[in-house]
């Protein structure tokens, strides 16, 4: 089933097929710059594909020749109150905590350039595919502007070193460094990463939801903790998946060499 959620002209843009939701930032000419519409767009859009239990993997991509050229600087340069800026950085970091927060795993399908907050939105997604062609930066330090907000996603995906060295030169980075570097999963030719992202989305598709929602909240969440928490949390985890209908069912067909039918969350 393939259904067209948003008018085209819409911010964003929402498709549906077989379990996974793509969506799509939609401001080609403007690189899909992160106005403040767009974010409420966008978090209107993750709002919903959390609570819908047909969705199973969310895809984040980017119309035009750009994934996302980060925070749309002639907009905040166009206000010079500061409570402006503070409430779109607050708006910008609720989407990239919704991100983290939703249910499903949220896969970035990288094109083009991702700069600044572009890069915080990569860094953000549970995975990342990338097209050999994609480049990387956070940029801001370049007009006079540290980019704090993405370096909170980007040194929880990179090395401490290598996060720095991207806040504080601002240079580029090609798609293979951000693989070797932690910030992308796969690096594919530029006409194979559509069908790349799909087999990724499809992979999990086939797993128990159930077990994907509460193995996503947990490695967040143990993530902050000291190792003896983390793995008391994580047994406690465990042993409430292993007492669910979709653990059971699964173990039984795994015996039984057959396919299992997830019941679901």
């Amino acid at each position: 089933m393939i259904a067209t959620v948003h008018p085209e002209d819409a911010l964003v843009l929402r498709r549906d097929e077989a379990g996974v939701a793509t969506l799509t930032l939609n401001r080609p000419r403007q690189y899909n710059a992160l106005s403040q519409a767009m974010l409420a767009a966008l978090q209107t859009a993750l709002d919903a594909v959390a609570a819908d239990n047909t969705v199973r993997v969310v895809v984040i991509a980017g119309s035009g020749p750009a994934f996302c050229a980060g925070h749309d600087l002639k907009e905040m340069r166009a206000h010079t109150d500061p409570a402006f800026h503070r409430a779109l950085f607050a708006q910008c970091g609720r989407v990239m905590l919704t991100i983290n927060r939703l249910p499903q795993p949220v896969i970035a399908r990288v094109h083009g350039i991702a700069t600044a907050a572009g890069c915080q939105l990569v860094a953000a997604c549970d995975l990342a595919v990338a097209a050999e062609n994609a480049r990387f930066a956070t940029s801001g330090i370049n007009v006079g502007l540290f980019c704090s907000t993405p370096g909170v996603a980007l040194s929880r995906n990179l090395g401490r070193k290598q996060a720095l060295e991207l806040l504080l030169t601002g240079e580029f980075i090609d798609a293979p460094t951000a693989l070797r570097q932690g910030l992308v999963n796969r690096v594919v030719p530029a006409d194979q990463l559509d069908s790349a992202v799909w087999r990724l989305a499809d992979s999990i598709c086939n797993k128990s939801p159930l077990a994907i929602k509460m193995g996503k909240e947990l490695f967040y969440r143990q993530l902050g903790m000291g190792l003896e928490e983390a793995y008391a949390c994580a047994g406690e985890a465990m042993a409430c998946n292993m007492d669910s209908e979709d653990a059971r069912e699964g173990i039984d067909a795994f015996i039984a060499k057959r396919k299992p039918e997830w019941k679901g969350c």
